[in-house]
């Protein structure tokens, strides 16, 4: 690293300004203040200096998604063996098919992303953000596998463009990139973003597993959705894997199913989100108060279960483990900057987004699904969360200083 360093120090010079480079400025600097910790200080004002800066923020937001990284790739390949009919599932094949498989998709998310990060960075002289290091990966990890590399690369770019950089850049976004992503490809091409044909790869990766024909494999949510069942056993039977074998709870924690890349295994979210915790980089009052107010939700519906909306039947373990409730609760409905920022709104944001997540999903057979937009739309309200207890504590202190004012004697 030493000699990294003086490598770069020795290249500074020339895309300071006067040098030859000097147009790639922000590049440069990009690359420095990624590889090691800046050197500068504020010249004037009190400030609090801390090696831990938002690069390094973001990469413990990346560590953090590795587990479910690793578990998508594993889970990429078991499903695409089980498809074909297999019968052994050798460990590092179905590694390797889903590292395949994944690699295209976080290159062509990263390319896109930095790519604009960096052209609009030189355009205003500015420093480069450094928020699209997690955006960039939890793009591909929120997808189904079978989306196409183009539809990844025209979504990320109109998400960048004009989600984030129209509002300024990084902290400025009152929407969550990555999730507008998805809802783009959702909304824009629904026949490649949902149905039965998507949540499996059926091709073989650079010469790595097999084609399958005619395969079709829902999630189960969506399973759930079509299957007409009047009661929770017949719920819990119409959940399948692709052998036609029934989806257990523990199927579900593990993650052991189909699904987007990144959100099947609940376990893995929490061993990241675990991490989150400790280093203080999530809200714990936001993640508590999503799967509070999913758990609260989902025992309503229970209560209420109806023919009509087969996905009441489920009970309160299966609604948070199933879908991308767990992913939005621990690494979407914390984002920093498109969340509350108070702590009273955090609870309210959080609970919300949980009680919403499972309205749309039990109560909309046409989107098995709700965390996607539980999250998105929240995220339009944090704001107004937040004025609201910040009004509220004005208004209690008012009336404090009015009530101690009345009771002092006059002097």
């Amino acid at each position: 690293m030493k000699a990294l360093k003086k490598l770069m120090d020795k290249a500074r010079p020339s895309f300071e300004e006067g040098g030859k480079l000097h147009a790639f400025r922000s590049v440069f600097d990009g690359f420095d203040t990624f590889l090691f910790t800046p050197n500068e200080t504020s010249q004037s004002g009190v400030h609090i200096h801390d090696a831990m800066d938002s690069k390094r923020t973001m990469i413990i937001v990346v560590v953090s998604l590795i587990p479910c990284l690793l578990f998508g790739m594993y889970n990429a390949g078991y499903q695409h063996w089980l498809a074909a009919g297999a019968e052994t599932f050798p460990f590092w094949q179905l590694l390797l098919y889903g590292f395949l498989a994944i690699i295209p998709r976080i290159v062509v998310s990263y390319v896109v992303g930095l790519g604009i990060e960096f052209t609009v960075a030189q355009w205003r002289r500015e420093e480069i953000q450094e928020g699209f290091l997690v955006t960039g990966i939890l793009i591909p990890m929120i997808c189904p596998i079978e989306t196409p590399l183009w539809m990844i690369a025209v979504a990320t770019a109109f998400s960048v463009i004009f989600v984030k950089e129209v509002f300024g850049g990084t902290g400025y976004n009152i929407f969550n990139v990555a999730l507008v992503t998805r809802a783009f490809l959702f909304f824009a091409y629904p026949a490649q973003m949902s149905g039965d044909k998507v949540f499996v790869a059926s091709d073989h990766m650079f010469g790595v597993g097999s084609r399958v024909d005619g395969l079709t494999c829902a999630t189960p949510l969506g399973q759930l959705a079509t299957s007409g069942a009047t009661d929770a056993t017949q719920a819990a039977a119409s959940m399948t894997d692709i052998a036609g074998d029934p989806i257990s709870l523990w199927d579900m924690f593990l993650g052991l199913i189909p699904g987007s890349f990144g959100e099947t295994s609940t376990l893995c979210i929490l061993i990241g989100g675990l991490l989150l915790l400790l280093t203080g980089i999530a809200s714990w009052r936001i993640i508590l108060s999503v799967f509070a107010g999913g758990a609260v939700m989902s025992l309503i519906a229970h209560w209420c279960a109806t023919p009509t909306y087969p996905a009441s039947f489920l009970t309160v373990g299966e609604q948070l483990c199933l879908g991308g409730f767990a992913f939005a609760a621990v690494f979407m409905a914390p984002d920093p900057v498109t969340s509350c920022r108070t702590n009273t709104g955090k609870y309210i944001y959080g609970f919300l987004v949980g009680v919403v997540a499972i309205i749309i999903r039990t109560y909309n057979n046409g989107y098995p699904e709700g965390a996607m937009l539980a999250v998105l739309l929240m995220n339009a309200f944090a704001p107004l969360i937040d004025y609201c207890v910040v009004e509220a504590n004005v208004r209690r202190r008012l009336a404090r200083g009015k009530a101690a004012r009345q009771a002092s004697p006059s002097k």
